[in-house]
């Protein structure tokens, strides 16, 4: 009984995307190119942001942690999924799989509340304009940003703690190219149907509290300055759409598959390339391609 009680699996075994292995040789070149653009690309934001003195205000801090996040994102998955592309054994082992577990819930809790503190930016920005620098000062901007952190690494360990200690001593495969609690827990020796929702409840918690302040800010913004502006609607939805493109992008794919998880195997595995790789990539072209500081600055670099 004691020996039942403990987790004997020492290591998984990922699926991987797909099985046929002359496929997998040649998604390593494009997944490969994904992340490194990936890489460069929020690395560079960040770059930028810190180098050009123009763009030290509160919205490119955030944006610059933003990108950081990002990276640190795919980093927990990507590099591992193109390497494997290259095994026939694709295997992880317990502790590792435990950590990228906590990784991806401490970055992806991160974003969630870091989106809403750049909708509060933005919030105080259009809506009052005249009390935005002493609102948005400088301290109040890194106790924003670091609430996100702790806010995401407490989401975090509350999840790792609940399946952490799970008995895991029979299939030990798991059906997609990274560890993640939906998949993991289907792999424990005794009836987790309690324990899902307990885990359901703590990231929809998360996931809805942050999209319904998300929602109220853009929606707070796009009244205000319709009221105080002929054109306003078209003013706001042209400040505000890079900020709404990913916060669609970014929790569609959450959505479905922690709060509402589709059972269609390859479905699974799309929402998780796009959750962890596409969305990572796409963040900083969605910003830098429409925003003229950050644009401008580009050219006082390149000049």
């Amino acid at each position: 009984m004691e020996e039942a009680n403990q987790s004997v699996v020492s290591e998984f075994i990922f699926r991987g995307l797909c099985d046929s292995r002359e496929f997998q040789k040649f998604l390593l070149l494009p997944f490969s190119a994904l992340y490194l653009m990936t890489v460069l690309g929020n690395l560079f934001v960040v770059l930028l942001i810190i180098a050009d003195s123009h763009l030290h205000s509160p919205m490119y801090f955030l944006l610059a942690n933003l990108s950081f996040v990002d990276f640190c994102l795919s980093s927990v998955t990507t590099p591992k999924l193109t390497t494997d592309f290259l095994k026939d054994n694709k295997t992880i082992s317990f502790g590792g799989c435990m950590s990228q577990i906590l990784c991806v819930h401490v970055f992806a809790g991160g974003e969630m509340v870091l989106l809403v503190t750049m909708a509060y930016d933005r919030y105080v920005a259009i809506c009052k304009p005249l009390h935005y620098s002493s609102i948005m000062n400088r301290q109040k901007c890194i106790w924003l940003v670091l609430t996100s952190w702790i806010i995401g690494f407490v989401h975090a360990t509350s999840q790792l703690a609940m399946i952490l200690y799970l008995p895991f001593c029979g299939p030990r495969i798991v059906d997609s190219f990274f560890c993640d609690i939906p998949l993991v827990i289907k792999l424990a020796c005794m009836d987790t149907h309690t324990l899902r929702l307990l885990i359901n409840a703590d990231s929809a918690v998360l996931a809805t509290t942050c999209f319904i302040l998300l929602l109220i800010s853009y929606t707070y913004i796009l009244v205000t300055v319709c009221l105080h502006s002929k054109d306003g609607a078209s003013k706001a939805l042209s400040t505000c759409t890079s900020h709404i493109t990913v916060v669609v992008l970014f929790f569609v794919p959450c959505i479905f598959i922690y709060l509402w998880p589709p059972s269609i195997s390859w479905v699974d595995k799309f929402l998780a390339v796009f959750y962890t790789v596409i969305t990572p990539l796409l963040n900083p072209a969605i910003y830098t391609l429409r925003n003229k500081e950050i644009k401008n600055a580009i050219k006082r670099l390149t000049s």
